[in-house]
């Protein structure tokens, strides 16, 4: 494609150039047919680097833009013939200057506020004619339809701050009218969360470079928000992102992923080297003889091999490794006095937690 865009451009300049002079010759007398080819090859050539400095403003242009601007055109140029035809049958009479210029008008009138309409109705568009955002799918990232829950957790206002949401946050018009409703007759509890949850959206609303979209689409025939969650999504082909921590062990519903703050968070916590020594209060036996658990800050389980001769003390515990499980991620630890625990203890510690993972993640 590097090779052949230049020689297509090239040849379009000698085309343009070729036919600018063909066209200007005729327009002058025999002694001045050096001047004819002079001005078409001058103005094919200005002509072509402008259609060049074009393709050059629209390069980030992709198909599903291209295809929503030629929609826009069509619709304004129907609605343009429609205008002119209404006019035409009336019983006003113009001159011919002022009818072409009343024409012109109506066209460019038309065809501006088709395409407009047209960019800002793209969602819509693209629900009704799914053909039009065919564009470049395998190199799209895909959207993020935002769950109610998530206006809950106000690290969503941190994480669109970072960027990495931009011009990808898709808010739906039925959760906010829900959200409304609940802040308006709910109970006191409903009407605090709902009213928190609508003050994180107008912070979000206000990040300029976040360019949140609202989703107008509603399914009436469902009533189960979550089910009009997913069932956009599917629409719209984007992804969910939510807050509802019944929803951590589940990764995706009918080809829609489900992307889960808490799990983000988990994945960006810092990673404890073997080897390190933490200060840790132990809270309780583990399931091991003298194992003892306690937990981090963020909620990291940290078993103790030796701790459970400190129950209620905060004693130095020296990391053996981290481990990643079903149930999240673990830190194994040795007393600063205890003997180290081998590679296979800590293994089989491990597969026993996951199989009795309910006994001991229970508070």
């Amino acid at each position: 494609m590097e090779l052949s865009l230049p020689f297509i451009r090239s040849f379009f300049v000698l085309l343009c150039v070729i036919l600018f002079t063909a066209c200007t010759i005729p327009l002058f007398s025999e002694g001045s047919i050096i001047m004819g080819v002079l001005m078409g090859a001058i103005g094919g050539l200005l002509f072509s680097l402008f259609v060049l400095a074009v393709e050059k403003a629209f390069e980030k242009a992709n198909f599903k833009s291209f295809n929503i601007a030629t929609l826009g055109i069509f619709c304004g140029f129907l609605m343009g013939e429609a205008i002119m035809l209404v006019f035409n049958s009336s019983a006003l009479h113009m001159p011919p200057e002022i009818s072409a210029f009343f024409r012109i008008g109506t066209f460019l009138f038309a065809i501006y506020f088709g395409m407009t309409l047209a960019i800002k109705a793209a969602e819509q568009i693209s629900i009704s004619f799914p053909f039009l955002s065919k564009g470049s799918k395998g190199q799209k990232k895909k959207d993020l339809v935002l769950d109610c829950s998530i206006l809950l957790d106000s690290r969503i206002i941190d994480l669109a701050s970072s960027g990495l949401l931009d011009n990808h946050l898709i808010v739906p018009r039925f959760a906010v009218k829900e959200l409304q409703l609940q802040a308006e007759t709910g109970d006191d509890t409903n009407k605090a969360k709902a009213r928190r949850a609508l003050e994180v959206l107008k912070k979000l609303e206000a990040m300029p470079a976040l360019e949140m979209q609202f989703n107008e689409t509603d399914f009436s025939d469902l009533k189960d928000q979550m089910a009009k969650l997913l069932k956009l999504a599917r629409t719209v082909d984007a992804n969910v992102i939510t807050s509802d921590i019944n929803r951590i062990q589940q990764a995706s519903v009918e080809g829609v992923k489900i992307i889960n703050i808490h799990m983000l968070s988990n994945a960006l916590k810092p990673i404890t080297q073997a080897g390190e020594s933490i200060n840790i209060k132990i809270q309780r036996y583990g399931k091991e003889a003298r194992q003892g658990v306690g937990y981090l800050d963020d909620g990291t389980m940290v078993v103790v091999n030796g701790g459970a001769e400190f129950i209620g003390e905060t004693i130095r515990a020296q990391v053996l490794s981290v481990k990643h499980t079903s149930s999240g991620r673990m830190i194994f630890c040795n007393a600063m006095d205890e003997s180290l625990m081998t590679e296979q203890e800590i293994e089989q510690s491990v597969a026993d937690m996951e199989n009795s993972h309910k006994n001991y993640f229970a508070l």
